[in-house]
């Protein structure tokens, strides 16, 4: 049998020596790229008085000013490319529900190295060379569906770009192609779960053997559940448009203890989410990514606004991020206590009665703020399971969170769904 280290490119070869020099030198190449190319960080480094000489050890970076969201949008659409347009073979663009979207180019170079970093991801999730992969995440202008069908093809895989949506439709799909792998969001994933019920299916009974999530949070209890009524290894993958796409970052199936982030194309920092300095390996923060060999839109120390920390490598050589916990930009302060989603989401997985779909709702009673937590019902919950339900949410949050809120048991299926990220937050509250 091959062993999986048979099977490592090049980059997962590296030892921590080379892999370190390399960085430099791709680092140093992409500020020099970004400096000469485009004019927002030619002025940015100028302003903060740096320049891309000055790098002289990987630590240096942190002498560099950040690059934020807002600076993407106030460039819209092409003002962050560093290459003419002749060069450029793909858009992409964020949903901009929160403003304008924030747009994406791709050369031939950045698509070729995206589709390799995918690949590398669905191989240390346990994909191989002719399996079947299902695609249920959305294709378009998210980067999901494209970057995964592109990467499984890259590996050697046969892809069904089933996307998203028609539920009913792609659990039939699973059945009739027989796919190995599937990769989705995992409250998707959950929603399929409901659906093979619905249908009297065993979802235990299908040919999946690996579900490759990503593109929001979860948790621990969701892999848990996801494996055991699926009987299938459950990874996580992490990206972002700004930075690629999917295949920043994989877990790898045989460790399951963090996502490697591979190192020798994207370099990851973890800094205080307040004063934007960096703090060590091990504490936790917001992430940041500088590109190293993007082409067309070279990105450096994009605050990702995603929390975690970075943990030394296992399975591969590159360091390990945790989980997502949540996001700076997502924290809820209620009360002066400070919330995150998958908080409670770790507290409805563990309730019986209630289905592992919520959604927060956040209005003002008076001149106090006031959270709502819906949640919906398993199709067999009884009207006094709701009830217990509603209690025991309500109890573990203010228990294990430290704050009243109010709980509501819902209709199955009566959330809102997405096939791309789920909407966890609804502000009611009036503008200021």
């Amino acid at each position: 049998m091959t062993e999986v280290t048979d099977l490592l490119d090049a980059g997962e070869r590296l030892d921590l020596e080379g892999l370190r020099a390399l960085q430099l030198e791709r680092l140093r190449t992409s500020l020099r790229h970004a400096y000469d190319n485009v004019p927002f960080y030619r002025e940015s480094f100028d302003k903060a008085g740096i320049r891309p000489e000055d790098c002289a050890s990987l630590a240096d970076l942190a002498r560099f000013p950040f690059t934020t969201k807002a600076d993407l949008r106030e460039n819209y659409p092409y003002g962050m490319f560093a290459v003419p347009q002749d060069r450029i073979r793909r858009l992409h663009a964020s949903s901009g529900t929160t403003g304008r979207p924030t747009v994406v180019g791709y050369t031939d170079g950045d698509l070729s190295l995206w589709a390799d970093m995918v690949a590398r991801s669905i191989r240390a999730a346990g994909g191989r060379p002719g399996d079947k992969v299902h695609v249920a995440y959305g294709y378009g202008l998210f980067t999901g569906g494209l970057g995964a069908h592109y990467g499984a093809e890259r590996l050697g895989c046969t892809v069904i770009p089933a996307s998203g949506g028609m539920t009913a439709r792609q659990v039939q799909l699973i059945q009739d192609l027989k796919p190995e792998i599937i990769m989705v969001t995992p409250s998707y994933m959950l929603t399929l779960l409901d659906e093979f019920e619905r249908q009297g299916v065993d979802p235990r009974g299908t040919s999946l053997r690996v579900g490759i999530f990503g593109a929001e949070p979860w948790t621990e209890q969701m892999r848990r559940e996801i494996e055991e009524r699926f009987a299938i290894d459950a990874v996580d993958i992490y990206g972002l448009s700004e930075v690629i796409g999917p295949g920043v970052a994989q877990e790898c199936v045989e460790t399951k203890d963090g996502l490697h982030v591979w190192e020798d194309h994207f370099f990851p920092e973890i800094v205080d989410p307040l004063t934007g300095e960096p703090v060590p390996d091990g504490e936790e923060g917001e992430l940041v990514f500088t590109s190293l060999t993007k082409e067309a839109m070279p990105i450096i120390r994009y605050r990702t606004r995603d929390l975690t920390r970075l943990l030394p490598g296992t399975a591969r050589v590159f360091r390990r991020m945790e989980k997502i916990t949540g996001r700076s930009d997502d924290m809820v302060i209620l009360r002066g206590v400070n919330l995150f989603p998958t908080q409670v989401e770790e507290i409805v997985l563990r309730t019986p009665g209630v289905a592992p779909h919520f959604q927060l709702r956040l209005s003002r009673e008076g001149r106090m703020d006031a959270l709502t937590v819906r949640a919906e019902a398993r199709p067999d919950a009884s009207p006094q399971a709701r009830d217990a339900a509603a209690r025991s949410i309500a109890a573990a949050v203010k228990d294990g969170i430290g704050v009243s809120v109010t709980v509501e048991i819902v209709e199955p299926e009566s959330l809102e769904r997405s096939v791309g990220k789920i909407r966890r937050i609804v502000d009611l509250r009036p503008k200021q």
